[in-house]
């Protein structure tokens, strides 16, 4: 009964609980990076310890200028034109 917690235990809870947690946390981020433009490598970030690196990403993202492409005009009919009126 005392070798309930050796090392590979604790290794096996990591992977177990403390993986998923992590890969949750980086699926947002690395969406937002590509939809922003940027590399969605930069969602690594997060891993720095201490929320270091999620606030670096944080600001990167509040402050950069997004390289996404504007809506067209096609996209919005113009409106429709009136007859004009009959010349006297």
């Amino acid at each position: 009964m005392g070798d309930l917690l050796q090392p590979w235990h604790i290794l096996v809870l990591f992977f177990v609980f403390l993986l998923p947690i992590v890969l949750i946390g980086l699926i947002p981020f690395w969406f937002i990076c590509k939809k922003a433009g940027f590399s969605p490598w930069l969602t690594l970030l997060n891993l720095v310890p201490f929320g270091l690196g999620t606030l670096v990403l944080v600001y990167l993202l509040a402050f950069a200028d997004w390289k996404t492409i504007p809506p067209t005009m096609a996209a919005y009919p113009p409106p429709p034109q009136l007859p004009y009126p009959p010349q006297a």
